[in-house]
């Protein structure tokens, strides 16, 4: 395999990636909400499990900003490929208002990456990487750290609206 091929199942085009998108839907301030679905297909190489986790952003005190709100109900789960592979991450989220940043923890195979911040049409980038493709592990889920931030100066949910961020998680070969 060439640096940039990707891993396909047997029967697939191999120069497609497998992903799996989160659509993420969260206001600020008062109304912070974080929806989560998932496109996963049984022994997909990679899939986001942990159902609809709620954030809110609701602590303040006058003359500072709201405090951030951290959610580890979700988890990325992805199996050992044919080669040393990689996940990474991205977003789109049209009128983008508030700050939504997301850190891999519990990561047993593979290494992390320091914490991304997801900015509408960002490129891809680098989630989990050094993915070992030998060894006893057939998959592993780390947990999906998601903090949700505003300032004051952002504004807020009713004043904004809800942001809806598109997360897309993709394996492939590093």
């Amino acid at each position: 395999m060439t640096p940039n091929s990707t891993i396909a199942k047997k029967g697939e085009d191999p120069g497609r990636h497998r992903s799996v998108r989160k659509v993420i839907s969260f206001g600020a301030l008062l109304a912070v909400v974080v929806w989560v679905a998932t496109e996963a297909k049984a022994q997909a190489p990679i899939s986001v499990r942990g159902g609809n986790p709620t954030l809110n952003i609701t602590t303040g005190w006058p003359g500072s900003e709201p405090v951030p709100v951290v959610n580890t109900a979700t988890s990325v789960r992805y199996r050992r490929q044919a080669a040393i592979s990689k996940i990474t991450v991205r977003t789109t989220c049209p009128g983008q208002s508030f700050t939504l940043k997301v850190l891999a923890t519990g990561v047993s195979e593979g290494v992390a990456a320091p914490e991304v911040t997801l900015v509408n049409g960002m490129l891809a980038t680098d989630f989990i990487t050094n993915i070992p493709s030998t060894g006893t592990w057939t998959t592993t889920t780390p947990t999906l750290r998601y903090t949700a931030s505003a300032t004051f100066a952002q504004g807020n949910s009713a004043e904004q609206g809800n942001d809806v961020h598109t997360v897309t998680y993709t394996i492939q070969v590093q």
